[in-house]
């Protein structure tokens, strides 16, 4: 066995270790560290694909940004998990079934005739100057222009659809108009009274 599968089976072993522990693990801090260390593993495969710009856009967006977020709003809320593990028993058979079915159904699809090794060609070794993100680029812009210009219009529609919900009228919430705080005046706000002082007998 080679070096560089020794490595992949090294960190997929890591990487199936900690998605485990992101759905089994009690506190929702240690679940996102892990969720972490899943990311860190997952960017080293993708190196060993030769898919760097893919890898760093993995590091610094998912664990740079989103993790960090996800570890704030956690930490921050304090979250009771007790009563959402009540009914945890309760479900845990037809989590069970599902999950055998996903299984079966991966298993079907990864262990049949079309992903064997004689359908595919070995993977030529790529030059020096061989740049991913100009091809990935390229494909993009290219033969998959319409499946990336609809992914965009979904995610701006999401966007538009997340503030649109957050800047909803709700009774018993208080809301700030931004316009009317800018022209607000000191005279408007506070008022001075002349109090004439008196005398101590």
């Amino acid at each position: 066995m080679g070096f560089e599968k020794f490595l992949f089976y090294l960190f997929a072993a890591i990487l199936v270790f900690a998605a485990l522990r992101v759905i089994t693990v009690r506190n929702p801090v240690h679940a996102a560290l892990f969720l972490v260390l899943a990311f860190f593993n997952s960017a080293v495969l993708w190196l060993l694909l030769e898919a760097e710009f893919l890898a760093i856009v993995l590091v610094l967006v998912y664990v740079g940004a989103v993790m960090v977020l996800f570890l704030f709003v956690v930490m921050m809320l304090d979250v009771n998990v007790a009563p959402m593990r009540e009914g945890f028993i309760h479900y845990l058979p037809v989590g069970i079934v599902i999950g055998l079915i996903m299984v079966l159904e991966m298993g079907l699809v990864v262990g049949s005739d079309f992903f064997d090794a004689d359908h595919f060609a070995a993977v030529a070794a790529h030059p020096a100057d061989f740049s991913d993100t100009k091809e990935l680029g390229g494909l993009l812009y290219t033969q998959y222009v319409l499946p990336f210009e609809l992914a965009a219009v979904i995610l701006l529609v999401a966007i538009v659809a997340a503030i649109s919900l957050t800047l909803r009228r709700r009774p018993g919430t208080k809301h700030q108009a931004p316009a009317q705080q800018v022209l607000v005046r000191s005279q408007d706000r506070v008022r001075l009274v002349q109090v004439d002082s008196e005398e101590k007998q």
